[in-house]
């Protein structure tokens, strides 16, 4: 291990991956501190016979029920959402369902049209750029022309098949007059590069063991090990130290078997997602002049509305991501009594377990027994999802804050989460959950049932050191970099200003981008600066 480098960012998930991979080609020397591991392909079941029934052991998306070493403790108590996220090389990615969506462009602008949160401190047009190389990168695949983005939202490849489920659905929607498309998804429809087709098993939120979903350990780590990175595994970053100047100097971080170390570096970068950008940052009091670090979560709370029909639609074919999307009610309507609106996905029901898990679609004693039968019977196969992700917008009380009695398994602070969901946004789910079910029955459902919040349905964790042009209310400039240090920087989805209703891997990587080249324009500035 050298001990010294240019840079060290902590975290190898998606803003990782992008930031190592650019500055190492960029000639500058880089380590990476990843706590958690590698994940094979073959250490996933979903090729297995007994996938369903183990699928939500060890590859559970919620850390405190998966309880591997590798992750930390959470208390949710004061939450109306658990977190979800993954501790490995890829990060949460490698369990993520891969929907691959843009923002758009009102996202940037929701302070300027509906008069609330902020606006980014740039434009889509601005990310334009960075989407398309991002989007090249991981193998997304769609159809090109989205007639809900200004430029069509282009693909680099041809979609995945939609399959009778996404048939099914664009049949209700075309009786309606509402807004469909294909669903883009970071997933190969033909080999690309060191990617295999998808096989259409329906298993990707639970791991790809068919080396298919696009994931960073496969589309990024490799090739930029091959170049020099040094990308050090179970290393758990317990503190940023900074020198005499206030300049990050480098990181104490603690291996598996509980010795600490020091990565000193002249930029010090952290990608360790919504939660542990924002832990790390109070444990080591820095950055938070504004008072801002931790506050301003968004987690998307999501609603679920599926619908049975008589035909046998093939819904345990995947992709498990979106086979359809909607923005029909994407854009603010103050006359439904809320602001901002949700993007609507297409799901397969999936097998005669997965249709049930995580949903509160009937009381539970219809989850064993003769009742389970018949609800298999009845349902399975024969069931689609329009899942509803709607704008969570920043409120100051939706916080981060360190533990004062739990601690992980090197005696660190875990993170606390205090989150409500806001009247907007229960009005915006109820609004949409209903005209959901309109669609379900446009398309012939002869059942519905509505899920009005999911409480494990916190993958998109945003917000918590949020950027800006203003140091007194925000954390860090437009290009990632702290105020209050000149040298650290942040480079996740905490960065977040609003969280839109999209799925934001795909802003969190071009986001990561556009600051990487930042980074390397401005070097020179950097290493001087007091």
């Amino acid at each position: 291990m050298a001990e010294h480098s240019d840079v060290v960012i902590v975290g190898a998930g998606p803003s990782g991956a992008v930031a190592a991979s650019e500055l190492i080609a960029a000639g500058m020397s880089v380590t990476v501190l990843e706590q958690g591991d590698w994940v094979p392909a073959d250490a996933f079941h979903g090729a297995t016979r007994h996938w369903e029934l183990t699928q939500l052991h060890e590859w559970h998306p919620n850390p405190n029920v998966r309880g591997r070493a590798d992750d930390y403790p959470i208390d949710t108590s004061k939450s109306d959402v658990n977190p979800l996220m993954f501790a490995g090389v890829g990060g949460a990615a490698l369990i993520y369902g891969a929907h691959w969506m843009r923002f758009m462009p009102s996202d940037f602008r929701v302070k300027t049209l509906d008069g609330v949160a902020d606006d980014w401190p740039f434009a889509y047009e601005d990310l334009e750029p960075f989407y398309a190389y991002v989007e090249e990168a991981m193998a997304v695949s769609g159809r090109a022309g989205n007639t809900a983005y200004p430029d069509g939202a282009p693909c680099p490849l041809p979609p995945l098949p939609i399959g009778r489920v996404g048939r099914k659905a664009a049949e209700g929607m075309n009786e309606l007059g509402w807004h469909w498309w294909p669903g883009s998804n970071a997933i190969p429809s033909r080999p690309y590069r060191s990617l295999q087709p998808c096989v259409l098993r329906g298993t990707c939120g639970t791991g790809c063991s068919d080396e298919a979903k696009a994931t960073p350990d496969r589309t990024h780590w490799p090739e930029a090990i091959k170049r020099g990175v040094n990308l050090i595994t179970g290393a758990r970053v317990c503190e940023v130290e900074t020198d005499a100047q206030g300049r990050a100097s480098g990181v104490i971080w603690v291996d598996r078997d509980g010795a600490r170390h020091r990565q000193s570096a002249d930029v010090v970068i952290l990608c360790a997602n919504g939660i542990g950008t924002p832990r790390l940052l109070l444990t080591s009091e820095l950055a938070n002049r504004s008072g801002l670090v931790g506050k301003r979560l968004m987690m998307h709370p999501f609603a679920a509305v599926m619908g049975t029909f008589e035909e046998d639609l093939e819904s345990w074919v995947g992709p498990a991501g979106q086979i359809l999307t909607s923005m029909q009610f994407y854009e603010t309507d103050k006359s439904r009594g809320f602001v901002r609106g949700a993007k609507w996905n297409c799901m397969p029901a999936g097998g005669p377990q997965s249709f049930r898990a995580g949903y509160g679609d009937g009381p539970l004693t219809d989850a064993w027994g003769a009742a389970l039968h018949e609800r298999v019977r009845r349902k399975f196969g024969r069931s689609f999802e329009w899942g509803i992700i709607g704008e969570d917008l920043p409120d100051e009380a939706n916080q981060i804050v360190l533990s004062e009695t739990l601690t992980d398994g090197d005696g660190l602070p875990a993170p606390e989460i205090r989150y409500q969901v806001s009247d907007n946004t229960r009005a915006m789910l109820d609004f949409h959950s209903a005209r959901a079910v309109e669609a379900m029955e446009a398309a012939g459902a002869i059942e519905t049932s509505v899920t009005s919040l999911i409480r494990d349905c916190g993958w998109h964790l945003m917000g918590t050191a949020v950027m800006g042009n203003d140091r007194e209310t925000s954390v860090t400039n437009a290009d990632g970099r702290c105020h209050d240090a000149p040298n650290l920087y942040v480079f996740d989805g905490s960065l977040f200003p609003t969280s839109s209703g999209m799925n934001p891997t795909a802003t969190i990587m071009a986001v990561a981008a556009k600051c990487t080249l930042a980074l390397i324009e401005n070097r020179a500035e950097i290493e001087t600066a007091a």
